[in-house]
């Protein structure tokens, strides 16, 4: 499609952000990578047929610089949050592509004239998955797994075809989702699989600019609009600081093994049903010593599209979250299907996190994590005695 690029400039509305000058970089393939931090990458399409073409970042807390590159050109863009940058895609010297990059807006419930403290139960099962029950379109009751990796509703093939009678199209029209006494807005993706006995994934977007409490003692979960101050006064909570990385939260967390002590940030996964997950190539460039973990045993894992992950299970020696310190934890070696382009990251799962009565504060981007009841039990894949 071609477009005269003076026209194209003035037909650009003016909001959220004003630039003096659209910049225009080139291309001669309609492959593309955008760069967000730390290194995050995702691909992308350029295509002429599209008025504007727009990239939504992941939740961004503070500035950051944002990376868009071509086969033979690149720009970058320091991006603060709910701004936008606009530029043009010139490819193949003929085609304009008008392109944004969009950072999503800072969310903040607790300025609401009327405070909510929806009560919703909330339940683990003997295979560390977490689920709630969730109306959905007014009409279908589902449980749902709530992942700290997931966004909006994302629903199985099993689950539309058996439990969801209401038929919704998938992927771009929005829908009502009752939690508790609070509606929310989602658009509905299909999976292959979620975590056993459950229909689909809950997302955290959904629960942006709010708190949510997740009680594994009482067996429920809360979600606020403000900080009930007794949480901020209970003693027994320690704080976490959240790193978001392409939508994801992160905390900072420490491994040890044989004299080695390796501290970086582990993906915060509510919907990953084992302890942790250790990024074999992050393991190699910290010279952490993997040979002396005792194996345990050998898997084939599969993620949500269906797809195969080979895992090696093996014993490792200390696991420190903050000044919580678990022993002989059962850790996954993942040596392939890296979720996150570009970045080499290790993972906390369900058989760690329902040990802790948990706070995220998604207005301050912060956790809570406090021992519960679960705190001193059995790994799923602790390596019995005698064994």
């Amino acid at each position: 499609m071609k477009i005269i690029l003076t026209l194209l400039l003035a037909l650009i509305p003016i909001s959220g952000f004003s630039q003096d000058k659209i910049p225009v970089i080139h291309a001669s393939s309609n492959q593309a990578r955008i760069y967000e931090q730390y290194n995050a990458v995702t691909d992308w399409h350029i295509n002429p047929k599209l008025k504007q073409d727009i990239f939504l970042t992941g939740k961004m807390t503070r500035p950051g610089t944002i990376k868009f590159r071509t086969d033979i050109d690149s720009l970058s863009f320091y991006i603060e949050p709910g701004q936008h940058r606009d530029f043009i895609v010139l490819l193949n010297g003929k085609d304009s592509c008008l392109t944004r990059i969009q950072s999503p807006e800072a969310k903040d419930f607790s300025k609401l004239a009327v405070a909510f403290h929806d009560t919703i139960p909330f339940f683990i099962n003997k295979y560390n998955t977490n689920y709630l029950p969730v109306i959905l379109n007014g009409t279908d009751s589902i449980l749902l797994n709530f992942d700290s990796g997931a966004t909006e509703v994302c629903i199985t093939t099993d689950g539309l075809k058996q439990k969801v009678k209401s038929q919704p199209k998938l992927y771009n029209t929005v829908y009502d989702i009752q939690i508790g006494n609070q509606s929310f807005k989602s658009k509905i993706y299909d999976i292959a699989i979620a975590g056993n006995e459950v229909d689909g994934l809950l997302g955290w977007n959904l629960f942006d600019g709010m708190i949510v409490e997740l009680d594994y003692d009482h067996h429920r979960m809360i979600v606020h609009s403000k900080m009930p101050s007794q949480l901020l006064h209970d003693s027994g909570y320690s704080k976490f600081n959240i790193t978001f990385i392409k939508n994801k939260p992160f905390i900072e967390s420490e491994i040890y093994q044989s004299g080695t002590s390796n501290k970086s940030l582990f993906f915060f996964d509510l919907g990953y049903q084992r302890t942790v997950m250790l990024d074999n190539d992050l393991l190699t460039a910290s010279r952490f010593p993997t040979g002396k973990m005792q194996v345990i045993k050998k898997i084939i894992m599969h993620g949500t599209r269906g797809n195969e992950v080979p895992v090696i299970t093996a014993n490792l020696e200390s696991l420190k979250i903050g000044k919580f310190e678990l022993k002989n934890v059962p850790a996954q070696i993942m040596t392939q299907g890296k979720p996150m382009a570009g970045v080499n990251v290790h993972y906390l799962g369900s058989d760690v996190l329902k040990r802790f009565n948990t706070v995220l504060d998604f207005q301050k981007s912060v956790i809570y994590l406090k021992p519960n009841q679960l705190y001193g039990s059995e790994y799923a894949d602790q390596k019995k005695s005698g064994v």
